[in-house]
């Protein structure tokens, strides 16, 4: 059986953990509204949050510096995602008094430490694209 097949074989060690992590949770007095892998997910599950973060993972960029990394985004939608990301503390936004004052957004501690698990991620969607979009063109019969 392929990768995206479901089969009957033993779960490596990282799908035995989350199974008995989320079997755990289901024991528990589930409150979605705690539930600190939905509140990360919510954060940094968007369509900016990660692609913001990576771009800071190479040091400190103004806001115009970012923009340019990310074509795509809108100014008013940076500047949302800014206000989210550094609420949750994974930036920090330092104003330096210049004429007209200077602006620049860094990752914290806390947004260092997200970087591993997003390098893997990175690297896992890289490798698993061209197989994901197979299994969408199987799956609306092209």
């Amino acid at each position: 059986m392929g990768q995206g097949d479901a089969g009957g074989t033993a779960p490596a060690p990282a799908q035995a953990e989350l199974a008995r992590t989320f079997a755990g949770w289901r024991t528990k007095a589930f409150e979605a509204a705690r539930c600190p892998v939905r509140d990360v997910l919510d954060r940094t599950g968007d369509k900016w949050s990660i692609l913001i973060l990576t771009a800071l993972a190479g040091g400190p960029h103004r806001f115009s510096a970012i923009l340019r990394l990310i074509p795509d985004l809108s100014k008013r939608m940076l500047t949302q995602t800014l206000r989210d990301l550094e609420r949750d503390g994974y930036i920090a936004r330092t104003v330096y008094p210049t004429k007209p004052p200077s602006v620049e957004y860094r990752l914290t501690d806390l947004g260092g430490t997200l970087m591993e698990p997003l390098a893997v991620l990175i690297r896992w969607a890289e490798r698993s694209h061209a197989e994901i979009e197979a299994a969408r063109v199987r799956f609306d019969g092209g």
